[in-house]
């Protein structure tokens, strides 16, 4: 069992910045990528990025790419990411998650594992 625990978000205005950290406990040598997802009120939740555990291979959804940066540090078992110049759409619920069914996990039934969700609010 692997258990995640997100922590970073809060209230930002448009074109402000914010770092979500992701912890994770238990059985951590058991997952092959990390990733982040984010859901909004009324919407499906929808995949952010995802990165390698070993090779640090990273995706980005396309609504975020050269935004958002995806990184992790193993040895703290500990997944980050950086989002710079929100905007009001990124306003969601986010979620950090693991999993071990390939590669790089760029959707949700890939993954095994979610912590609780931290909300981001970007106001305009």
């Amino acid at each position: 069992q692997v258990r995640l625990v997100e922590s970073g978000g809060g209230l930002v205005q448009a074109g402000g910045s914010l770092r979500l950290s992701c912890e994770a406990s238990g059985r951590t040598f058991s997952y092959d990528f990390m990733g982040w997802f984010r859901q909004a009120p009324g919407k499906e939740r929808e995949f952010v990025a995802t990165i390698s555990r070993g090779s640090g291979r990273t995706s980005y959804a396309g609504s975020v790419k050269g935004r958002f940066t995806i990184s992790r540090d193993n040895a703290k078992s500990s997944l980050y990411l950086q989002m710079d110049n929100l905007k009001p759409e990124d306003t969601a619920n986010y979620y950090c998650a693991a999993g071990d069914r390939g590669l790089l996990g760029l959707v949700r039934d890939q993954y095994d594992y979610w912590g609780q969700g931290t909300q981001v609010t970007v106001s305009s």
